[in-house]
């Protein structure tokens, strides 16, 4: 077992109050590593060293371009040290090795992208009505950002913050999950390694409660980027309007995965996979409704238990696994709480529903893939995200039946449409409520298109060239040429 420490003004520290917290293998069940149990002292700590490196000539003098440079140097370490930081991943949340590999070799497109901005930012000379007046605007960093990131990827979903907001010549605070700080650790450090001043990044571990709150509450810190579910989202705008903070939420979603009755079946049917059951359910933006024409109902329910039924579950670590465990203990135990309550609702349980205890999985938070039917858009298991490998289908007779019951929920985050008919697959980007629609595909992301929600999936964006403007704050100015200061009673 190994002990790992935070990273605060460029210093590696345990915890104030020198507590740890065991992080669990959720494939073994067994400690592997601990990480300092933060307090309000060392989210304290984290917020100063920002702002003080908010000050520092080292950082606050340097140009765009050579903030686009110490990115891209980010992004190169990154390539350097994938594997290495996917296998923490794995270790920490249980994510398959195949996906978290696949985004930390991704991961580095996002820092040369954002390091390609950082120096394409501009403000503007603007044509003013005001005779002898010479005015322009101009666009600054905001300052200390707290970004509070989720377990299931944490750093490909702190990226989505971070990039944009050292671009744009912030310092941050990284407040990753209890159950997934590891990677967060020693992802830090590769930006001190690319020559980052100290304090520029920094991260604080712990509970929400105990170091989180501070973080969100200091008042020197500008703007507060979370992803998380809605009621730990809803808690931290709260907090964040006492001081009247800038805030990106990303949060939950219960979004549809539309099967119309033209649609490609053997294609859909990896689609609807794709969207619950290969990150086992654990992403924001899984599929977890699946909406199929009543037409074609029972023809994909009997594909898609075929497919799934030949999917392997096993060790995380192996490249050939498709379905790893859930990541925590109370999420393993949520998950098959809500198996029980669709059956008590009226549910058929058409494919897996319980523990999973194959060769290798004995002790491993596991759960099978589950398929329920018969559910209407009223259930529990339709209104409310569970966060595992448990997919909903959902009968529907038309295009305005689907249309409905897919905007029908208070989460906007995502939606999928399978169809081959062009003017039908227009029709459903158009009316449905989320803030992003695949046709024909599933969990598709880059760093060059915004990616948030509508309705309590969220406010704002991130990714995308407009998300850096997200982490700016817009001065206009205006500079006098007559030598004679206008009337001082008067405003012009």
């Amino acid at each position: 077992m190994t002990d790992f420490k935070m990273l605060i003004g460029g210093d590696e520290r345990i915890a104030a109050g020198e507590g740890w917290i065991d992080s669990v293998n959720p494939f073994t069940g067994k400690v592997w590593a601990r990480i300092p149990r933060g307090q309000e002292r060392d989210a304290i700590a984290a917020v100063e060293a920002a702002a003080a490196a908010m000050e520092n000539p080292a950082w606050a003098n340097i140009t765009a371009s050579q903030r686009g440079a110490l990115l891209r140097k980010v992004g190169d370490l990154i390539h350097d040290n994938a594997e290495r930081l996917a296998d923490l991943e794995v270790h920490d949340n249980g994510k398959l090795k195949a996906e978290m590999l696949g985004q930390l070799r991704y991961l580095p497109q996002h820092y040369y992208y954002y390091g390609g901005l950082a120096d394409k930012i501009e403000g503007a000379v603007i044509p003013s009505d005001k005779a002898g007046m010479f005015t322009h605007t101009v666009y600054e960093p905001l300052g200390v950002v707290v970004a509070i990131t989720p377990w299931n990827s944490p750093l490909l979903l702190t990226t989505w913050k971070l990039a944009p907001a050292l671009a744009a010549g912030n310092a941050v605070v990284i407040k990753p999950s209890e159950h997934a700080s590891v990677s967060m650790i020693e992802f830090v450090k590769l930006f001190l390694e690319a020559g980052f001043p100290p304090g520029v990044v920094n991260v604080v571990t712990g509970y929400g409660n105990e170091c989180g709150a501070a973080l969100v509450e200091h008042p020197k810190v500008a703007k507060v980027a979370f992803t998380g579910g809605d009621a730990g989202g809803k808690a931290v705008y709260q907090a964040a309007a006492k001081t009247l903070k800038h805030v990106t939420l990303e949060l939950g979603g219960k979004s549809p995965n539309i099967v119309c009755e033209d649609a490609d079946i053997t294609q859909a049917v990896k689609g609807a996979v794709s969207g619950i059951f290969a990150a086992t359910g654990q992403t924001c933006m899984a599929g977890s409704r699946l909406l199929v024409h009543e037409a074609r109902h029972d023809e994909f329910v009997a594909a898609l238990r075929a497919f799934v039924a030949d999917a392997k579950m096993g060790d995380p670590m192996a490249l050939d696994t498709q379905i790893g465990p859930v990541a925590t203990l109370p999420q393993y135990e949520k998950v098959l709480d809500y198996v029980a309550i669709a059956t008590a609702e009226g549910a058929t349980l058409a494919h897996g529903g319980k523990p999973y205890r194959g060769s290798g999985c004995e002790n491993g938070w596991f759960v099978e893939p589950t398929i329920l039917t018969d559910v209407t858009n009223s259930m529990r298991v339709a209104r409310e995200e569970i966060f595992g490998p448990v997919l909903s289908v959902i009968r529907f007779k038309d295009d305005d039946e689907a249309i409905a019951i897919a905007n029908d929920t208070p989460y906007g985050l995502a939606a999928g449409v399978w169809t081959n008919d062009l003017t039908r697959a227009f029709r459903y980007t158009k009316a449905l409520k989320a803030g992003t629609v695949w046709v024909n595909a599933y969990r598709v992301v880059s760093y060059a298109v915004p990616f948030g929600g509508f309705k309590q999936s969220g406010i704002g964006r991130e990714n995308g060239q407009e998300m850096i403007k997200e982490y700016l704050q817009t001065k206009s100015v205006y500079i006098n040429l007559e030598k004679d200061v206008p009337n001082p009673f008067v405003l012009r």
